[in-house]
């Protein structure tokens, strides 16, 4: 049986991850990502490395609610069952709340909860109808520890993490699994330029095996949360 994954922001760092390990296990792809370009290049590669697996990708702007809404409604014409939802994508912008610009935390907002937020609303219905379906939530472990410099991410990580509570409460009775992932330091392009050796931060692929190691339980088990750092703990923005 042909099964489907979703993960925005699939063209790097931990959504790339995610999607060579959940393609070399037999899934096809539904991704979107802001470079036509990049897209373009993940399907190549994707389909070329692992023949059985297909990508179907949208340019997608994710902190654009009407760009959200033409993804969704690309994904509905598709006409697939989507077995994993991955909202991944997101950016980070250092900054102190008392500092930052006022347009930082809107910012914030759109791109990490409300994205996460209209893309499970909108793709949610057919899980419940079916009782079946994992949705993944890339939190943060700024969703649970205020970072000096973190600002207005922090407040979107941590509503994120909220956003994934209430959803396991309420999805529960449908069988529908709901899992927070709340990576430390990931060496993905948000650390460009930091000085430090790469060995202190955390692999993409590992942050790609632990959900994919989540999604393999039984049917009756669901990993709530999973809380991953480095070995010598956080690293301050």
């Amino acid at each position: 049986m042909e099964k489907y994954i979703l993960v925005t922001g699939g063209t790097k760092g931990i959504g790339r991850a995610i999607i060579e390990k959940f393609a070399a296990d037999g899934f096809h792809i539904i991704t979107c990502a802001r470079t036509e370009r990049d897209l373009k290049a993940l399907k190549l590669e994707i389909e070329q490395k692992y023949t059985f697996s297909k990508v179907f990708y949208l340019t997608t702007d994710i902190g654009d609610p009407l760009a959200v809404e033409a993804f969704i409604k690309y994904v509905k014409s598709l006409k697939v069952k989507i077995d994993v939802l991955v909202n991944n994508a997101g950016v980070f912008i250092p900054g102190k709340i008392t500092e930052e610009d006022s347009t930082a935390l809107p910012f914030m907002l759109e791109n990490h909860l409300l994205s996460a937020y209209r893309i499970t609303k909108g793709l949610v219905e057919d899980m419940m109808k079916r009782k079946s379906g994992h949705i993944f939530m890339m939190c943060s472990t700024a969703s649970i520890t205020p970072y000096t410099n973190g600002g207005s991410y922090c407040v979107a990580k941590f509503a994120l993490y909220g956003l994934t509570k209430v959803l396991r409460e309420e999805l529960k009775k449908h069988d529908v699994k709901v899992t927070a992932i709340l990576p430390g330091a990931t060496l993905t392009a948000s650390w460009e330029g930091v000085d430090l050796p790469p060995e202190r931060f955390m692999k993409s692929e590992d942050v790609a095996c632990a959900v994919s190691s989540a999604y393999g339980m039984s049917a009756g088990t669901v990993v709530e949360e999973i809380l991953i750092r480095p070995q010598l703990g956080d690293i301050e923005s």
